[in-house]
């Protein structure tokens, strides 16, 4: 069992365990240690979000690395596709991303991406954590006033916006309103670069990060606030990211939300339509709905579904040799365009299919019918199984047993936070809520904070 890294990465709150300076410096020292074998001096890429924390994570970062014998250059604010693009292109034996993506600005992360774009397998991540563990007893870290700042080298935010563009080739917005929130997250620097020149009535929002108000009411993770923006600006399309712009979610024009689910139905369409959809399979996860599935089916479109976390459903993906898959929370993965998902790969992907169709969003996700769903998070002061506690046990036994065929129950602790995820969709929106509660609350009564 993995301790440190969780679905994405290492997280935590800033300054403490597992992001207390020791630990940091000797992740560094640690990730070089792991790359000397393929080279005797590994080159290493950081990139880093808009927190308060982020500049000196990536200093003392960088510190253990260099005292480990790596070379490292710095993107800057980018997203953390970005950092995974330019890992692969520029031939670094590794990308690493200092975010904590949606969570709020006290906490911070250290993401890792392999030389080939993506995010190392599990047993390699164990493998970091074991020589970590062994660091982190004797290393003493710099004083952080002693330590070298990593200087930026904005170039790559440039090549990479340009890689964006080229994935579109000859996007056009004529005179469509689009808003644009980024979440005072790694977008809001990339985004005006990105956009302009697209043609359309652009509105950027959140894009003024001050170290301690990304994702605060805005981005992915607050869907509505872009919705009622472009509701109230008349605009045709709302795009919102997370934090470190690796997801992507949509909001129409009056008022409504669109989440991966129905991003994953318009492309799957669109690339059959193409001839792009090898197999004719998406990958989604146990998360997304039964009325994706049904969607799917109607066109002719089988739905896998993996473990919640963008990097298992790529190994389902590549397994399946499958063109599209993703996540209801807005990871959407295009491999044949990226290694990894990217919220502003998506957005432009979606911008083209409705300049080319010619159709509004709402027009595309018409027929894609939501079963009621409910997700309930718990706070848990530790991650005991929870088919090991009797009364959760008996809970989730009471709801599978009435909805049965009419229902789909989901139970699991989140790989980020210290929460346990409650999801349960059904024809009854009562029952479910019924259902939902029961279980939470057994939860609670164990496990709660």
């Amino acid at each position: 069992m993995r301790q440190l890294f969780g679905t994405d990465g290492i997280r935590g709150i800033a300054g403490t365990a597992p992001l207390d300076p020791t630990t940091v410096y000797a992740v560094g020292l640690a990730i070089a240690h792991q790359l000397r074998p393929a080279a005797i001096i590994p080159r290493v890429i950081l990139g880093r979000d808009t927190r308060q924390s982020s500049p000196w994570i990536t200093n003392l970062l960088a510190a253990g690395l260099r005292a480990g014998g790596a070379e490292v250059e710095s993107a800057g604010i980018v997203p953390t596709p970005a950092v995974a693009y330019l890992a692969h292109t520029h031939g670094f034996h590794a990308g690493v991303v200092i975010s904590a993506s949606h969570n709020p600005w006290q906490d911070n992360g250290i993401k890792l991406f392999g030389p080939d774009g993506k995010k190392l397998p599990d047993q390699t991540e164990l493998a970091i954590e074991e020589i970590i563990f062994k660091h982190a007893i004797s290393a003493t870290p710099p004083h952080e006033a002693s330590v070298p700042v990593v200087e930026d080298q904005p170039q790559y935010a440039q090549e990479y916006v340009d890689f964006l563009l080229h994935a579109v080739p000859g996007l056009n917005l004529g005179t469509a309103k689009i808003i644009v929130d980024c979440a005072h997250g790694a977008a809001a620097p990339v985004a005006p670069l990105l956009f302009t020149g697209l043609g359309g009535e652009i509105t950027l929002l959140n894009i003024t990060p001050d170290g301690r108000n990304i994702n605060d009411h805005c981005g992915a993770l607050h869907p509505k606030t872009v919705a009622a923006e472009a509701f109230a600006r008349r605009a045709q399309l709302g795009i919102t990211f997370d934090g470190d712009a690796d997801r992507c979610l949509l909001s129409g024009s009056s008022n409504n939300v669109i989440n991966g689910d129905a991003i994953l139905l318009v492309a799957a369409r669109d690339l059959q339509a193409r001839g792009l959809l090898t197999g004719n399979i998406v990958v989604a996860t146990t998360m997304s709905n039964m009325g994706l599935e049904a969607a799917l089916k109607r066109s002719g479109i089988t739905m896998l579904r993996a473990a919640v976390g963008d990097r298992y459903v790529l190994e389902l993906m590549q397994q399946k040799q499958a063109a599209l898959g993703g996540e209801q929370s807005g990871h959407i993965l295009f491999p044949h365009l990226a290694t990894t998902g990217d919220g502003l790969l998506t957005a432009l992907v979606v911008l083209d299919l409705i300049a080319r169709t010619g159709k509004t969003i709402e027009e595309l996700t018409a027929d894609l019918k939501v079963f009621p769903q409910v997700i309930v998070n718990v706070k848990v002061r530790e991650k005991t199984p929870l088919e090991s506690i009797p009364a959760v046990a008996a809970a989730i036994r009471a709801a599978e047993a009435e909805l049965a065929d009419s229902g789909r129950i989901v139970i699991r602790y989140s790989g980020t936070e210290a929460l346990a995820r409650v999801m349960i969709e059904a024809e009854s929106e009562d029952r479910m809520r019924h259902h939902a509660e029961a279980i939470a609350n057994a939860i609670r009564a164990e496990l709660g904070v």
